[in-house]
């Protein structure tokens, strides 16, 4: 018998009972749904005001070849499908990559979805200089829209604080569902929420026991 769940938008979608790996995504989609529906909208001088949110996440899982610029495997590509669909009826304004192919192949079936061309902003050895230059391609978006940015491991957590949030240690080698979602209010504190999409990492995806 089929199980018939509701998403964050109300809509219904029957997946099979024993279908434990579907019935989990799409209980995941629907808290990152959540999730950005509830950071949409917020409270300023007791008027409600659209806030930008900008959702961010490392490319999904790369490619051992070629070695300058692997794309991804299997399993990144079906992060990539997952992470479409986790946004679908997020209504996605803007897309920011890298120049990198994981980058850009993690970005590309929301970007069809919603047909978007990525703004592809190089990364070389000056990290910090890439940082600055996505902060202001994130800002230079239309006010109350939703920026999806895909980055890498030593890129995702210093974009968050140049945009106003808190300061994070670099992503682990073996994290790749990690999804963060900005808020930025207008004339607001910055608010981050963290949340999980597509297949779960590694149990200790950091490679050491990890202190809870």
């Amino acid at each position: 018998r089929d199980l018939v769940r509701q998403n964050a938008c109300g809509a219904e979608t029957s997946v099979p009972a024993d279908n434990t790996y579907t019935t989990a995504m799409l209980l995941r989609r629907a808290l990152v749904l959540a999730t950005v529906f509830i950071a949409v909208v917020t409270s300023l001088d007791g008027q409600t005001v659209a806030s930008t949110i900008v959702v961010l996440v490392r490319h999904a899982e790369k490619a051992t070849s070629p070695e300058n610029d692997p794309g991804l495997t299997e399993g990144g590509r079906a992060r990539a499908d997952a992470l479409a669909e986790a946004l679908r009826d997020a209504r996605v304004d803007a897309v920011i990559t890298s120049h990198y192919e994981r980058t850009r192949k993690t970005a590309e079936p929301i970007a069809a979805a919603r047909h978007l061309t990525p703004v592809l902003i190089r990364a070389g050895t000056d990290t910090s200089a890439h940082v600055r230059e996505v902060a202001a391609a994130v800002r230079s978006q239309a006010a109350g829209g939703l920026v999806l940015v895909v980055g890498h491991t030593n890129t995702i957590p210093p974009i968050i604080a140049a945009l106003g949030g808190p300061q994070l240690p670099d992503i682990c080698d073996g994290e790749y569902g990690r999804l963060f979602t900005l808020v930025l209010p207008p004339g607001g504190t910055p608010r981050l929420i963290q949340s999980t999409y597509g297949a779960p990492d590694p149990a200790e995806p950091c490679g050491r026991t990890m202190i809870r």
